[in-house]
């Protein structure tokens, strides 16, 4: 059994390990070829596992979920987080492509540009930093003047009505939703006369604001406000 517990903790190690080599790319984009990378290197490292009888099945898993959380410790240590998950990578900075953090990236100059592009950004001197995010991830910061307008840039004060909450889904009032706004199934049937929805069971479902209270319903037939 130690002989099992030490091959799956080697196994999982150099997986990992594996993976940091691979590169962000690997884990955020999931091109066909990294795809079949992730999914022959655990294919290849794993099943060379021979798991004997369900004691080691739930053996191996428990080791699996320790290793996990050592590693996730670990991570918070600052140099160790550097080592495990890496740190931002610049691909663009002043409107310029860093060719070397590209290719250290793994990471290829149409894919960049179609991120971009899914930015709203079709001119590469529109955007002032793009930034390769240990997830994998890509952050974009334009240039200030192609910033998209907001109530904030034109002074304007926006309310803040609160977050539409479901109170009623496929003719079922969700009770618990109620209780979180203190409200009761008695206000939501007061609610929904007022508007005229008299059978919940017509109802597809219905939103509440948790601040306003402002209530709206979708039928079944079609949306209604």
């Amino acid at each position: 059994m130690l002989l099992f517990i030490g091959q799956i903790i080697i196994l999982f190690i150099i997986y990992v390990v594996a993976i940091r080599i691979l590169g962000k790319i690997a884990l955020a984009q999931l091109t066909p070829h990294d795809f079949g990378a992730l999914f022959f290197l655990a294919y290849i490292l794993f099943g060379s596992v021979k798991v004997d009888g369900i004691m080691q099945g739930i053996v191996g898993g428990i080791t699996i979920i320790i290793l996990y959380f050592i590693i996730s410790k670990l991570s918070l240590w600052n140099k160790l987080d550097r080592l495990l998950i890496g740190e931002p990578t610049f691909l663009v900075r002043d409107g310029k492509i860093n060719i070397d953090s590209l290719r250290k990236s793994h990471f290829t100059l149409i894919e960049l540009l179609a991120t971009i592009r899914n930015a709203g950004f079709f001119d590469i001197s529109e955007v002032d930093y793009a930034i390769l995010e240990p997830n994998g991830k890509i952050s974009i910061l334009p240039k200030k003047d192609k910033v998209y307008l907001t109530p904030y840039h034109l002074g304007l004060n926006t309310e803040d009505r609160g977050l539409p909450i479901i109170v009623v889904m496929e003719g079922e009032i969700q009770h618990n939703n109620l209780t979180i706004m203190n409200k009761d199934e008695q206000w939501l049937r007061e609610e929904l006369t007022s508007q005229g929805y008299d059978q919940i069971g017509k109802i597809l479902y219905a939103t509440v604001r948790d601040k306003d209270y402002d209530l709206k319903v979708y039928t079944k037939q079609k949306d209604t406000y």
